[in-house]
């Protein structure tokens, strides 16, 4: 344990109380975290605080409503999102969002060097998609996937989505990595208090890189190694994940990845969404 507590990259791989700000924040850069490509930050609006508007620039970015519902209006077309609805926006774009009530997005993005396509996924339409919203695991360990910008989307390297365990379980099992390819990062959400897990990220178990209890609001990178976690009991641990393909477009895959070997009787539970 003590080899968490003095890795001295944990402060650039833990951010608490992300959601914690008004407006928009971008509180997860490549230049202050140990992200390459990935940035996170979230938009949070009310009727006092109803609109923002910024540019992309040369980043694709993802919008994913976790809460309330907005209107966003980009590259002269207009998105009516609420919950769980999601919306993959190319580079070089305006984005104006505004609310009559409440909202709160994820924002996701990354740097790319090509254009793609707009378009939005609307989340009565992922629940119709086998290959985007699925269950897996076993007892002790079952939790339900959506992949919101996936496959179903064309993108550069940006994949997101979020996961619900059921109470008490742990999910990201069997322990997987995909670092070539891959880097990715948790963020966690609707886990009112006293809700809380424990997220591990380790290359060898013996030396964790982290072993951290994560609450709502919370993010936690993950550069490289195994990484799964668990709730308390009578809990779930519900949270975001997104994902940047090191290589654009060629590593851009969901699903891919190394099982721990000690755990690799069975496969990753992830094959559903390559069918």
């Amino acid at each position: 344990m003590s080899a968490t507590l003095t890795n001295p990259q944990i402060e650039k791989m833990v951010f608490r109380g992300t959601d914690q700000k008004k407006g928009r924040f971008v509180s997860v850069t490549p230049a202050n975290s140990t992200n390459k490509h990935l940035s996170y930050g979230r938009i949070i609006l009310n009727k006092s605080n109803s609109s923002v508007s910024f540019s992309n620039g040369g980043q694709e970015t993802g919008l994913i409503c976790l809460a309330g519902d907005a209107t966003v209006k980009t590259r002269q077309k207009e998105f009516h999102c609420g919950q769980y609805d999601s919306l993959y926006i190319p580079r070089g774009s305006q984005i104006d969002v505004f609310t009559t009530s409440n909202v709160d997005f994820a924002e996701f993005s990354c740097a790319v060097e090509n254009d793609y396509p707009l378009q939005y996924v609307p989340y009565s339409d992922l629940e119709k998609n086998e290959k985007l919203k699925f269950s897996i695991g076993h007892p002790g360990q079952s939790r339900h996937l959506n992949i919101c910008l996936g496959n179903n989307v064309q993108a550069g390297r940006l994949l997101a989505g979020f996961t619900v365990s059921e109470p008490g379980n742990w999910t990201s099992w069997p322990p997987h990595e995909h670092e070539v390819m891959l880097e990715e990062m948790y963020v966690y959400f609707n886990m009112p208090a006293p809700a809380f897990g424990l997220q591990l990220v380790y290359n060898n178990t013996e030396y964790p890189e982290a072993v951290v209890p994560v609450r709502e609001g919370d993010a936690v990178l993950i550069p490289s190694g195994y990484h799964p976690n668990v709730s308390v009991p009578g809990h779930k641990i519900t949270f975001l994940w997104a994902m940047a393909a090191h290589k654009e477009q060629e590593f851009r895959q969901f699903g891919v990845v190394n099982v721990q070997p000690s755990f690799a009787q069975t496969g990753s539970g992830l094959e559903a969404s390559r069918k």
